[in-house]
């Protein structure tokens, strides 16, 4: 459900917690035109002299109140679906989730190339009162590895870094110079790490993909990508992003940028944290991923990577697939899962099992880490999403760590239907999706 119009709200009882400043209580939080005015014990009025009078009250025992969420890898299908309406199905799947926030890549169709094409998604967006769209802008023309876009000119626009989404640079040159000319205006570039000719199998190369016949995409296409990707930041000072980190080498050459001060971050999707190739079984197409699903000594590397600060933030790498696209054989489905209302429970999931993890740093890989990812790209203001603090925008996501469902297609809202996780008992409900002071989901009955 969305609201119009931004009201006086008062959260009460709820825990709220904040991993920006490791707040961590059970009390009241006060919204009033949009922004945070007091988070603590306070009464239905006088607020410190505020004059504030809640026009609207949360009761959120029970629950946990934190920030709204933050997914940097959500496809959207627009500009290219507006007649199926998927920008408000898929939007709507978001604030369901509990997503405030949602970075969109730019291998739409037609591709974010062009400042007319960001400028229609953002109003768009911003019509259906829903999650904040931040478009990311195509770093080429047409994502063909040739000629750079205006960046400047998509930046206006809305753009908040560039990217080539899943279609690697062949040139090294025009990568070179696509990071000097984004490091001389201080834009950042998110690039995926995967060498052209190497990363054109459809499974991850092993004893699983030697045994269904599958082509392998082996990890020396990530480790590769990365080295130059690495080389190039030396090079250039160009700040880089890299999406989407799939393997135990990765994190560790990650680890090692890191240390040497290079000015890079990385993100992991829900898939590649939970999953190996051994849950492709027979031919499963719901596991045709991208990045391919690897062995289970990748996926414990990336869990360790993600609790100890090396990867910065887990994503939705959201990807709606028809029915006809993905009910084909293996090889020629079409690679992709939904994944913007797994985002929680999974994240809470990954938090409960890991040692070394927990609830606070569960939801500071999906508030404060992907915030600060957004910040170092477009200079986003302090007050920004992804934190709650008094004057903060009012961004909040209020779930119940506990409710149990089951992720079946019936009760998903995306026009993606298909997900590995779709049998999977999951722990972690949305009650309420506030975006700047609007109720913009609400699961239970109205307040």
């Amino acid at each position: 459900m969305t609201s119009m119009t931004s009201m006086n709200i008062l959260i009460k009882n709820g825990r709220v917690i904040d991993p920006a400043s490791g707040f961590d209580a059970v009390c009241n939080v006060a919204i009033a035109d949009g922004r945070i005015v007091q988070i603590g014990q306070i009464g239905l009025t006088g607020l410190t002299g505020d004059g504030f009078a809640a026009h609207s009250v949360i009761d959120a025992s029970g629950c946990i109140v934190a920030p709204g969420l933050i997914d940097l890898s959500a496809r959207l299908g627009e500009p290219g679906h507006e007649h199926e309406g998927m920008l408000q199905s898929e939007l709507a799947a978001a604030v369901a989730g509990g997503i405030t926030s949602v970075v969109c890549p730019p291998d739409t169709d037609p591709v974010l190339d062009e400042p007319g094409l960001v400028e229609m998604l953002k109003i768009r967006a911003e019509k259906l009162h829903q999650s904040r769209v931040f478009p990311l802008g195509a770093l080429t023309r047409g994502l063909k590895g040739e000629a750079l876009t205006e960046m400047a000119e998509l930046t206006q626009s809305g753009c908040v870094a560039f990217s080539q989404a899943e279609v690697p640079i062949a040139n090294t040159l025009v990568l070179l110079r696509a990071l000097q000319y984004a490091a001389s205006f201080g834009f950042a570039v998110w690039l995926r790490p995967q060498e052209l000719h190497l990363g054109t199998g459809v499974a991850a190369s092993g004893a699983m993909a030697t045994r269904l016949g599958l082509s392998g995409v082996p990890v020396c296409a990530e480790t590769i990508a990365l080295h130059t990707i690495f080389e190039l930041v030396r090079a250039s000072g160009a700040r880089v992003h890299v999406c989407r980190i799939s393997s135990a080498a990765g994190v560790a050459l990650m680890a090692a940028a890191k240390a040497e001060g290079l000015p890079v971050s990385c993100d992991v999707s829900i898939n590649s944290l939970h999953l190996t190739d051994t849950d492709i079984g027979y031919f499963d197409s719901r596991m045709r991923l991208c990045p391919p699903l690897r062995q289970q000594r990748d996926r414990d590397a990336l869990q360790h990577g993600l609790a100890d600060g090396t990867i910065d933030a887990l994503v939705s790498d959201h990807t709606p697939v028809s029915e006809d696209a993905k009910t084909l054989p293996f090889a020629e489905a079409e690679p992709g899962a939904t994944g913007l209302e797994l985002l929680l429970p999974l994240a809470l999931k990954w938090g409960a099992d890991t040692r070394q993890a927990g609830l606070m740093r569960a939801l500071q890989v999906l508030t404060s880490g992907p915030a600060k990812i957004l910040g170092a790209s477009a200079g986003i203001a302090a007050d920004a999403p992804g934190q709650l603090i008094k004057g903060g925008v009012a961004d909040l996501c209020i779930f119940d760590a506990t409710a149990q469902w089951t992720p079946e297609p019936s009760v998903l809202r995306s026009q993606g239907k298909h997900t590995p996780f779709s049998s999977h008992l999951l722990a972690g409900r949305v009650r309420y999706t506030l975006v700047g002071g609007r109720v913009a989901f609400r699961a239970g009955p109205p307040v």
